[in-house]
């Protein structure tokens, strides 16, 4: 009786796959007018330059994977246009921390449960994204310092959401990645070195700047 249970399952999850793949199939592909297509305007898609689609666009995502891509469509959808801004899509999914004021005071509140499915989804991609050689994974490891593992993952997966918001909103943009060491080749070397010396001189000391022969 179980291998029955087990057989209608596994019939189920193909037909399932089937249906999956003829809607991802069905979503529409960027294109880009070719200069064939600029001296012959027309209706004709042929003259268009086919871009990826967006499943392969959201899979060049580190930690993203192609069935993560698919959830991620399935849940949010392809039209950004009811999310006006990357924040607003973060909000909709409670990747974004609530202020809490009591009184005069600050504090962050936790993010809130939001769509689980995405949710879990994004929290799987940050966890291998942290894994990897990339900003993201960089990111991870110099919020995880400061703020703790958990609070890293969900700044991570906030941010991979970010990506998503903007290469859904615009279906000619590519992912970039910006590299590990984007932070330590874009520090304001000025501003660092104005903060070290207020330290110091918050300690009492007396510093004098001299450049390094």
């Amino acid at each position: 009786m179980l291998l029955d249970q087990i057989d209608a399952l596994n019939r189920q999850i193909d037909q399932l796959t089937t249906r999956v793949e003829a809607v991802i199939a069905a979503i529409p592909t960027a294109g880009i007018p070719t200069a064939d297509d600029a001296d012959h305007p027309g209706p004709d898609q042929a003259a268009f330059h086919a871009e990826p689609t967006a499943i392969e666009r959201l899979d060049e995502i580190p930690g993203v994977s192609r069935l993560g891509a698919q959830i991620i469509l399935a849940e949010v959808g392809l039209d950004m246009a009811r999310f006006p801004t990357a924040n607003h899509l973060a909000s909709w999914a409670k990747l974004t921390p609530r202020t809490i004021q009591p009184g005069s005071k600050h504090r962050a509140g936790k993010t809130g449960k939001g769509n689980p499915y995405l949710k879990g989804l994004l929290g799987e991609a940050a966890l291998a994204a942290s894994k990897t050689n990339t900003f993201l994974g960089e990111r991870y490891r110099r919020l995880g310092k400061r703020r703790g593992k958990l609070k890293a993952l969900v700044a991570v997966a906030r941010s991979i959401l970010i990506i998503v918001w903007h290469l859904l909103a615009d279906p000619t943009t590519r992912f970039h990645e910006l590299g590990a060491d984007y932070h330590t080749t874009r520090i304001n070397r000025g501003r660092k070195i104005r903060n070290l010396v207020q330290q110091l001189e918050a300690l009492g000391q007396t510093v004098t700047l001299q450049p390094a022969a």
